[in-house]
């Protein structure tokens, strides 16, 4: 496959219709992406190669436009010098040298619309690539997504999760006992403290009342 055929088969190519297509888009984008490089690659060695040649037939044109004004002045100088024959001679020259320059020129131009073309398909390519890549992207993220997302479907759909916090709940449950018992042992102790409090003040009026008693028997 020619590389012009490759690049209007890949330029041309709707890569979300072929994405939908393919068993493996992922395997897709990839080749997809490679072949663009290497098609690339070929159009900018072309390319180098067709600059080069351009360079080469700018002066050869350039000595052709001089070669044209050479025989130019050698017809001047001939008929100037009486010399008709020998300047029809020179202008005959002429001619045929304005016609290798006009031919010259004519192959410069095809040559700068095949660099233009050729630097057109390669942006072109270019922004294919871009958007392969985009889509490889979103096809990786895409992937990872689904895959995690299945993984935690299985995990939801186990039993071992149900039995796990079947598990869970009833450790929880006897936290909560242990909890209500250390409480009930705090109130038990709060209501104590009360209680020893107000034995504790009915014996000091006990003791003052005997003490007030003795002192009234001293005294009388």
């Amino acid at each position: 496959m020619g590389i012009f055929s490759r690049f209007s088969d890949i330029v041309n190519a709707n890569i979300n219709s072929m994405l939908d297509k393919a068993e493996d888009p992922k395997k897709l984008v990839r080749m997809l992406i490679q072949e663009m490089e290497e098609t690339l690659v070929e159009l900018r060695s072309g390319a180098a190669k067709h600059i080069s040649e351009r360079k080469v037939l700018e002066a050869q044109i350039e000595r052709a436009k001089a070669n044209v004004n050479d025989w130019a002045s050698k017809a001047e100088l001939a008929l100037n010098k009486g010399r008709e024959d020998l300047a029809r001679s020179a202008i005959e020259q002429k001619q045929q040298a304005s016609e290798t320059l006009a031919n010259l020129e004519k192959e410069l131009v095809r040559y700068n619309e095949l660099l233009d073309s050729v630097s057109g398909d390669a942006t072109r390519l270019e922004q294919k690539m871009a958007e392969a890549r985009v889509r490889q992207q979103s096809l990786l993220a895409r992937k990872q997504q689904a895959t995690t997302r299945l993984k935690v479907k299985k995990q939801l759909d186990s039993h071992k999760i149900e039995e796990a916090l079947v598990r869970f709940e009833h450790f929880e449950k006897k936290i909560e006992a242990l909890e209500s018992e250390v409480e009930s042992y705090e109130l038990g102790d709060k209501e104590a403290t009360v209680e020893q409090q107000f034995k504790q003040m009915e014996r000091d009026d006990a003791i003052e009342r005997e003490l007030a008693k003795l002192k009234q028997k001293l005294a009388s």
